[in-house]
């Protein structure tokens, strides 16, 4: 396939770097499943590939590391009968899993302390439950 996979504006996948492998699929599809190759796996080498910019591609790797078998990621897809849909599932669950790894890490959380008043109502609360426990216990006078 020769179209491109456009993942974020800086981040389009030349459609020459994936790679496509067909088999047969287990599923619905009756004894269609038994004659057609409708399988797809969609590889795509993250750690050698020219598309991904140099200062992107570390937090891809640490982010994907699970997934990736020497640097490259792979995706199956067989919930569709035909090829061609899952052929589209395969590249759609690449764009979204090659986005959700490339997103920049959130803003660090800035520390705070609790209010005086967020102090004061546990402490109160706390009180309140020591009383209501005070007055359940049985107090013996020999």
């Amino acid at each position: 396939m020769a179209d491109e996979l456009q993942v974020t504006p800086s981040l389009v996948i030349a459609g020459v770097e994936l790679r496509e492998r067909f088999s047969r699929s287990s599923g619905p599809g009756g004894q269609n499943v038994n004659t057609t190759d409708s399988r797809v796996e969609l590889s795509f080498d993250l750690a050698r590939s020219p598309s991904i910019p140099d200062d992107l591609r570390p937090r891809l790797l640490a982010r994907l590391s699970s997934r990736l078998v020497d640097g490259v990621l792979t995706i199956a897809a067989s919930e569709y009968r035909s090829q061609l849909a899952n052929r589209n599932a395969a590249r759609e669950r690449l764009v979204a899993l090659l986005k959700a790894a490339s997103a920049p890490p959130p803003p660090k959380r800035r520390p705070t302390k609790p209010s005086r008043g967020a102090k004061e109502r546990r402490l109160q609360a706390k009180h309140h439950r020591s009383d209501l426990k005070r007055t359940r216990r049985t107090t013996t006078d020999d």
